[in-house]
């Protein structure tokens, strides 16, 4: 028995192909005998099905025209009149027999009127835009008088599928891409796969196959699970970008049947995938109409009046799981890691994607120098993998304060201490001594630094950030609140999804003008406005990294709101002795500087924040002058910074300064 091979296949269904249109080209030279009453030619109808049999018989499994007719289901009529077309892209002979069988030397090419005329068993229908030539794009119509003269032409996606050779539909490209199957995928994950899969399986098509919802914030797994699926199906899964989706109705029109061409010649499922900030009604419209195997990923459930939608929550591989890949990408270098990759999974949770990229970036980070630690360049790699995609709402500060900078009283100081003992033991607390199975709520770690402005709240969370080894993200709250009810909360949301991977630290600047005292309920404004304070609340009891409000008027916030926070810092104003320690500590050890009486200059009574630009501006000043910096220097930049907030030194601050 010949072995089924590509090569084998491709020069049968050749073979068979051209068989086909040599039954059509005897129809037609029947068809120009009876049209000029003349003797037919010599029977050939025995020579043409041999040559079928022939070719039917070296086929190792079903030639592509067979699969398209099954497909789109034609009938015989109709297969011929695409043979037809095809045959004028094969067969130079097939041209001049077009003519002479339409009576016409300038019609060289196939029409409905020819096919109605010349092929066999033929019925109208076959010429209705609900028919599946014209429906599904088989063939274009020309431009002609009438429908029947108007010259057809095959598509060309269509056209080199018949000849065995199977690409993307050019029109399709840029709009969808083609997932490959994974290899495998954690033990979670291939649960949901072989669900997906079950699904399908057992689901009959009756008016639409129901719509299967990928929820939750793991892309990556997502399109893994829809590639794993479609693999065990058979079936070549594509993914679309929802944004891509046109507006136009008739483009969209378009696309759909593209796809559902495409889908249906090659076996193939997609993927929608679509931020929750995209909710057009072409985007509705466009899921509602599509025919086929469809997957959507969105993080919110999908909800469609016409299209049955089944949920199935994706999420990241568990802490067991990701140990396991981890020790999988890594090889021998985890025994080297002393502990440390314990603590990588307890804090990130990165999908298996994004753990075999931590692991190249790890391995290309390696100097090759025996005893090198690679606790470090791992946590680093994680943190890059991790990073949070927040360009449009948030800010990545990257810390460069360490505890020495910071000048506090005792009691704030180690409360910030405390903060970060619970950040770093948050796995064990929580998971290892089984507080977490108590319940979610309350498990996030959340703060609040009160203080006037120029104190040190966000000095105290980059200390926190770089003793962490975190990032931390300054939350831009011109751009979370917004006055379209619902908004601001699906804002929020992105915010804690977005950083929730690697437990960055949020810093959420002048919380007051989001979360001040929630206001009497009068409109639906008022209870909408209390439902987004509530939906913080909860957010941050369950993010599993470290929040953090900042308020210059901590009396405006309510108190029911402060009794949910695990810890408040108030920055007290500096005293003269913290002042003179901030002086001391704010010029760099590259700073010339001279005669310089931190006594005097602690007299001066202003904020951390404020010293901090006096010595920046007084360094200018003595930079342009070629000068150290001297007393001089800082009283001209004390005295420009007091003008910004419409003030002068007084006497008792200035005194013996010159």
């Amino acid at each position: 028995m010949m072995m089924a091979t590509a090569d084998n296949w491709q020069e049968a269904n050749q073979r068979y192909l051209m068989a086909r249109v040599a039954g059509v080209r005897k129809a037609l030279k029947q068809h120009i005998a009876r049209v000029q009453n003349q003797l037919p030619e010599e029977d050939d109808s025995r020579a043409v099905e041999s040559a079928l049999d022939d070719a039917t018989r070296q086929l190792p499994y079903a030639a592509a025209l067979d699969s398209l007719c099954a497909a789109f289901f034609l009938s015989s009529f109709e297969r011929d009149i695409l043979l037809l077309c095809a045959g004028m892209e094969l067969d130079s002979g097939l041209a001049p027999l077009c003519a002479a069988a339409q009576g016409n030397s300038h019609s060289p090419f196939p029409t409905f009127s020819l096919a109605l005329a010349a092929l066999p068993e033929a019925h109208w229908s076959a010429l209705t835009p609900g028919g599946p030539l014209r429906r599904w794009r088989l063939l274009e119509v020309g431009v002609g008088d009438t429908l029947t003269t108007s010259p057809l032409r095959i598509d060309e996606r269509v056209l080199h599928y018949l000849t065995g050779v199977s690409s993307l539909e050019a029109r399709l490209q840029g709009f969808v891409e083609s997932l490959p199957a994974p290899g495998d995928l954690p033990p979670s994950q291939r649960r949901q796969a072989q669900w997906v899969t079950d699904f399908w399986s057992r689901t009959q098509e009756v008016s639409g196959w129901p719509i299967i919802h990928l929820g939750g914030g793991e892309k990556s797994g997502k399109r893994a699970i829809a590639a794993f699926a479609c693999a065990a199906l058979g079936l070549q899964a594509y993914v679309l970008n929802g944004e891509d989706i046109p507006l136009a109705v008739l483009e969209r029109e378009a696309l759909a049947r593209l796809w559902e061409r495409e889908a249906a010649l090659t076996r193939s499922a997609l993927l929608i995938e679509y931020d929750d900030q995209v909710n057009s009604h072409s985007l509705v419209s466009f899921m509602e109409n599509l025919q086929g195997m469809l997957m959507v990923a969105s993080r919110e459930p999908l909800r469609l009046r016409k299209r049955l939608v089944v949920n199935l929550e994706v999420t990241r591989p568990n802490k067991g799981e990701q140990q396991s890949l981890w020790q999988e990408v890594l090889g021998p270098l985890a025994s080297r890691l002393d502990g440390e990759l314990e603590r990588v999974v307890a804090q990130f949770n990165l999908s298996a994607q994004k753990i075999c990229a931590a692991g190249a970036h790890l391995r290309s980070s390696l100097s090759g120098e025996e005893g090198e630690a690679l606790g470090p360049l791992l946590w680093e790699a994680c943190r890059s993998q991790a990073r949070a995609r927040l360009e449009d709402l948030a800010q990545r500060i990257d810390p460069a304060a360490t505890w020495d900078d910071l000048i506090l009283p005792e009691p704030q100081m180690q409360t910030l201490r405390d903060i970060a003992t619970h950040v770093r033991q948050r796995a064990k607390v929580y998971e290892t001594w089984g507080f977490a199975a108590k319940g979610a709520r309350g498990l996030g770690i959340s703060a609040l630094f009160a203080g006037a402005s120029g104190t040190g709240k966000t000095m105290a969370a980059e200390v926190l950030a770089g003793a962490l080894r975190l990032d931390l993200y300054r939350i831009d709250l011109s751009q979370v609140v917004n006055k379209y009810i619902g908004e601001t909360e699906k804002n929020l949301r992105r915010v804690f999804d977005a950083a929730e991977t690697g437990g960055a630290i949020l810093l959420f600047d002048e919380a007051d003008a989001l979360f001040g005292k929630r206001s009497e309920v009068k409109d639906s404004h008022d209870r909408y406005a209390n439902i987004e304070v509530s939906y913080l609340l909860q957010r941050m009891e369950t993010y599993r990294g470290l929040s953090i409000l900042t308020t210059n008027m901590k009396t405006a916030l309510d108190t029911a709101f402060l009794r949910r926070l695990r810890f408040i810092v108030q920055f007290p104003f500096p005293d003269a002795a913290h002042r003179a320690e901030i002086w001391r500590r704010i010029f760099p050890s590259g700073t010339p500087v001279e005669g310089l009486d931190l006594h005097k200059l602690a007299r001066l009574n202003s904020t951390g924040g404020t010293i901090r630009n006096i010595a920046l501006n007084a360094a200018f000043l003595a930079a342009e002058a070629n000068e150290p910096v001297r007393m001089l220097h800082i009283l001209r930049a004390a005295r420009g910074e007091y003008a910004k907030l419409e003030k002068v030194p007084t006497e008792a601050e200035i005194r013996g300064w010159l």
